[in-house]
C-alpha cells in the first residue's frame, strides 16, 4: 500500500516542476563602442532629450503629439486591454459562485379510457440554489497563464515606451525637415536676387556693346533656372508642414506664425553613448521583446499542464418547495463534490499544442536576438554618422566662406571687363550648391543627433534599474 502512494507523490512532484529557465541568447557583447568618438562634456540621454536641441516650439509640438497622435493613444488602449487580460486570468485563482433561482407551475392531463374521465394535475415549485466550483491548480496550468498575462502587459508597456520613443523623434524629425526646407527656400530666393543682380550687369553691358547676346542668354538661363527651383522648395515646405499636423494628431494647416527657430540656432548635443552592454537596460524594445519572450516560456508551461487531469472542487446548496413565488417550508439541499477530468485519447492534439508553444518560444528566442543585434548595429551607425557628419559640416563652412569671397570677386572683375562671364556662372554655381549642401548638411547632423538618442533609448530605462525614489 505505501509503495504505491509514494510512486503517485513522486508522480504528483515531478509532473508540478513545469516551471523551466527561460532561454537567453548568448551574444558577446564589446567592452566599447566601435564608433564612438572621446568628447568632452557629453551628457547620457535624459527622458526629456528634445530639450537639448534648445527648441522651445520642438517641446510644444511634442507635448502636443503625446496628447493627440492616434498611433500613440491606440497604443494606450492595448496597454489598457493587457490589463484587462491579467485581470480575467487573476479571475481563475478564485472559486465562482453562481446563484440561480426559478419558479413556475404546470399542468398534466392524463386520459384514462376504462373511466372515460380526465384526471388533471397542477404542479407548483420555486427553488433557489447556490453553486461554487473552483479549480484546484495542482499543475500550474492557472498560474502559468497569469505569469503569461503578466509579461504580456509588460510587453504592451514597454511598446507604449517603444511608441512614445518613435513618435518624439518622428516629431524631431520632421520639425527640422520643415525648417530645413525653409532655409532652402530663403537659400533660394536669395541666389535667385544673386543671379537678378547679375543678371542687370550683364543686360547694361550688352545694351552698351560691351558683350554678345551669348551672355545675356547663359545669364537669362541661369535666372530662369534659380527660378524654377524655387516652387518644389515651397512644395516641399507645405508638405513636410502636413506630415508635421499629423503627427501631432491635427488636420493639416498653414503655419500661423513665423517660428524664431532657425538651422543655425538650433544647438546640436553631445551625447554619451555609454557601454554596450548597458544599452540592453536602455531601449524599450529590447525590453518588450524579452517580455514577450517570458510570455511564450509561461504559455510552454500552460500547455504542459493541460496534458494532466484537470480537478474541480465543487459546492452547492438550495431550497425548494411546492409553491408558486413563494419557500415557505422549503427542503434544503446540499451537495459536495470532486471532479476528475482526463483526457484519454484526442488524436495528439494536446501534445502539438506543446509543441508549438515550444516553437514558439524557439522563434521568440531569436526575435530577441535579432533586436539585440540590430540595436547595436543602429547605435553603432548613428555614432558613425554624428561624427562623420560633424566633420563634413565643418569643411562645408570652410568652403562656402571660400565660394563666397570667390563669388564676389568674379562679379567684380566681371563688371570691370577683366574675366568673362563663365567666371560668374561658375562662382554662382558653386555658390548655389555649397549654400544648399550646408543646410543639408545641418539638417543631416540634427537628424543624426534624433537618430542617435532613439538608438541609444531617449533615456529610458528599465523599471528594474530604477532606484526607490526614481520612477519609470
Amino acid at each position: 500500500m505505501k509503495t504505491p502512494a509514494l510512486t503517485c507523490i513522486a508522480l504528483l512532484v515531478a509532473a508540478c516542476s513545469f516551471t523551466e529557465p527561460i532561454a537567453r541568447p548568448d551574444i558577446a557583447l564589446s567592452d566599447q563602442w566601435m564608433e564612438a568618438t572621446p568628447v568632452t562634456d557629453a551628457a547620457m540621454p535624459s527622458a526629456d532629450w528634445w530639450r537639448s536641441f534648445g527648441s522651445p516650439t520642438l517641446d510644444a509640438l511634442i507635448t502636443e503629439a503625446y496628447e493627440g497622435n492616434p498611433d500613440l493613444r491606440a497604443q494606450g488602449e492595448r496597454v489598457i486591454q493587457a490589463e484587462l487580460a491579467l485581470r480575467v486570468a487573476n479571475a481563475s485563482l478564485f472559486p465562482s459562485l453562481n446563484l440561480s433561482g426559478n419558479s413556475g407551475w404546470s399542468r398534466s392531463d392524463s386520459d384514462t379510457r376504462s373511466s372515460s374521465t380526465v384526471n388533471g394535475k397542477d404542479r407548483k415549485n420555486t427553488a433557489l440554489n447556490l453553486a461554487a466550483s473552483y479549480e484546484v491548480d495542482l499543475w500550474g496550468r492557472v498560474s502559468s497563464s497569469i505569469a503569461s498575462g503578466e509579461a504580456g502587459l509588460a510587453a504592451s508597456r514597454y511598446d507604449y515606451e517603444g511608441a512614445r520613443l518613435s513618435l518624439a523623434a518622428s516629431v524631431a524629425t520632421a520639425w527640422f525637415q520643415y525648417l530645413a526646407s525653409v532655409e532652402r527656400l530663403k537659400i533660394a530666393q536669395e541666389n535667385l536676387a544673386i543671379a537678378e543682380r547679375v543678371f542687370k550687369v550683364v543686360d547694361a553691358r550688352y545694351r552698351n556693346g560691351a558683350v554678345s547676346s551669348l551672355d545675356l542668354s547663359r545669364q537669362t538661363t541661369t535666372v530662369l533656372s534659380q527660378r524654377a527651383q524655387i516652387d518644389p522648395l515651397e512644395v516641399q515646405v507645405r508638405q513636410t508642414r502636413m506630415a508635421l499636423d499629423i503627427l501631432c494628431g491635427r488636420a493639416p494647416s498653414p503655419p500661423s506664425a513665423a517660428s524664431p527657430d532657425t538651422l543655425a540656432s538650433l544647438a546640436i548635443p553631445v551625447v554619451d553613448a555609454g557601454l554596450p552592454s548597458e544599452l540592453l537596460l536602455r531601449r524599450p524594445d529590447i525590453a518588450g521583446a524579452e517580455a514577450r519572450l517570458e510570455a511564450a516560456s509561461a504559455n510552454v508551461g500552460t500547455a504542459r499542464a493541460e496534458l494532466f487531469p484537470r480537478i474541480t472542487l465543487s459546492g452547492g446548496g438550495g431550497l425548494a418547495t411546492d409553491a408558486l413565488f413563494s419557500l415557505a417550508h422549503p427542503t434544503s439541499v446540499i451537495n459536495l463534490s470532486v471532479a476528475i477530468l482526463q483526457s484519454i485519447f484526442d488524436g495528439g492534439r494536446l501534445r502539438a499544442q506543446v509543441e508549438t508553444a515550444r516553437s514558439r518560444e524557439r522563434e521568440l528566442l531569436e526575435t530577441y536576438r535579432k533586436t539585440i543585434l540590430s540595436s547595436l548595429q543602429e547605435a553603432e551607425i548613428s555614432l558613425s554618422n554624428a561624427a562623420r557628419d560633424a566633420r563634413q559640416e565643418q569643411a562645408q563652412a570652410q568652403i562656402l566662406v571660400e565660394a563666397e569671397r570667390g563669388l564676389r570677386l568674379a562679379e567684380l572683375r566681371y563688371s570691370t571687363g577683366a574675366d568673362d562671364l563663365l567666371s560668374v556662372l561658375d562662382a554662382q554655381r558653386t555658390h548655389f550648391a555649397v549654400q544648399d549642401q550646408l543646410a543639408q548638411l545641418r539638417l543631416a547632423r540634427l537628424t543624426g543627433a534624433v537618430n542617435l538618442y532613439k538608438a541609444l533609448g531617449g533615456g529610458w530605462r528599465h523599471p528594474t534599474t530604477l532606484t526607490p525614489t526614481e520612477t519609470p
